[in-house]
């Protein structure tokens, strides 16, 4: 296997998981995958960054479906470089972590891949909805949308962990102000005259909503964000990974692997976030994906700086459970002005959750890759 070259072995992983559902009865059925394995291999120390950049809730690129398409893909070394990644801890500490990618041979032993290889966002008439209510807000799957004090969304994924865009922490060159001291906000029932819990009392009808806040322990960034590569044609590495100080106690949302559009139930996506046109509120919206590349999904949901981060997600019927889910197949990053057949059109991306990036982001969840053979 060392023998064949890296862009090769790179292709074949990324075949793995493009396996069609069939026999799904009229039922739009989660892939089977047959998943990849990040793993760490070596941690540096840095020094502490100076936490001086400015937050943009939105970013942009030029580079389009088909200027992405004739990129090529990354080589095995730099696929290892870009998802290599740094942690910052609560104290302003920073790491450097190496990996390795592997595929599992069927025995379950690993085997080496080898060492070769600004504009506004609405479109027409504004289709967005606002979530009011605590029956909605507080429930499943409004209630995993949460907000972070940079201004940007997230989406809980674990009991202890947010998932969001890199950019909403980090500039590509360091960290925004406010980082080290990042929190993320949930929210709750606000009740009247200080009454505290939902018994017969008018005292207790919410009111309002308010942001609870819990600081963050730890982010997790991908070294493809950080040294720029993918801004520089795209947006394929802006997600990132926050832990929290203590749980959240909330029902969260699993990731999974994002399937070819033309399987996604209808072709639409669905996310929810904290558009910052319309302050205190949470905003769903839904739409058909226009065109895809490996890494992005191009789509004309209606959104607005702060939705940035949001977990993209579909629902579809888990064969093996037979139960319907919902899981995070993407990250809503931002605005795009695409060059369409030598016309200007506009589109707002998300970044994908493909094979290797669920099994690195399912390690930093779970710490442990046997626990992320499932997409």
């Amino acid at each position: 296997m060392a023998g064949i070259p890296g862009l090769l072995l790179l292709l074949l992983l990324c075949a793995v998981g493009q396996v069609s559902p069939y026999g799904a009865h009229w039922k739009p059925t989660w892939p089977a995958y047959r998943l990849p394995v990040v793993l760490p291999q070596s941690t540096l120390n840095l020094g502490k960054p100076d936490f001086g950049a400015e937050a943009k809730l939105e970013v942009s690129s030029s580079c389009g479906p088909q200027c992405h398409k004739g990129m090529p893909l990354p080589t095995y070394e730099e696929a290892k470089q870009y998802l290599s990644y740094e942690t910052l801890y609560a104290n302003g500490s920073r790491t450097e972590t190496r990996v390795g990618i592997y595929v599992l041979s069927r025995g379950g032993g690993q085997e080496s891949l080898g060492k070769s290889r600004r504009k506004r966002q609405i479109y027409g008439y504004d289709s967005r909805f606002s979530i009011f209510g605590k029956d909605f807000l507080l429930n499943y799957p409004f209630s995993t949308s949460v907000k972070l004090s940079t201004g940007c969304t997230g989406t809980l994924v674990a009991e202890k962990h947010v998932l969001t865009a890199a950019h909403c922490i980090h500039d590509g060159k360091t960290y925004v102000k406010g980082t080290q001291k990042l929190r993320v906000g949930f929210l709750k029932p606000k009740f009247k005259d200080g009454g505290r819990g939902a018994n017969s009392s008018s005292s207790a009808v919410p009111e309002k909503m308010k942001f609870q806040w819990i600081r963050v322990k730890r982010t997790h960034v991908p070294k493809g964000w950080i040294k720029g590569n993918a801004n520089d044609i795209g947006m394929d590495y802006d997600y990132a990974l926050l832990e929290l100080k203590k749980p959240h106690k909330r029902k969260f949302m699993k990731i999974g692997v994002s399937p070819p559009a033309k399987q996604l139930p209808g072709g639409r996506i669905h996310f929810s976030g904290y558009d910052n046109d319309r302050p205190g509120n949470l905003v769903y919206r839904f739409c058909d994906v226009k065109e895809e590349t490996y890494d992005l999904l191009y789509q004309q949901c209606d959104a607005q700086p702060g939705a940035s981060g949001s977990g993209v997600y579909v629902r579809m019927w888990k064969r093996q459970q037979r139960k319907w889910e919902r899981k995070i197949i993407g990250i809503f990053s931002g605005h795009q002005w695409v060059d369409m057949n030598g016309s200007p059109q506009d589109f707002n991306v998300a970044v994908r959750i493909t094979p290797l990036k669920y099994a690195q982001i399912c390690y930093w969840i779970k710490g442990n890759y046997l626990d992320c053979r499932e997409g």
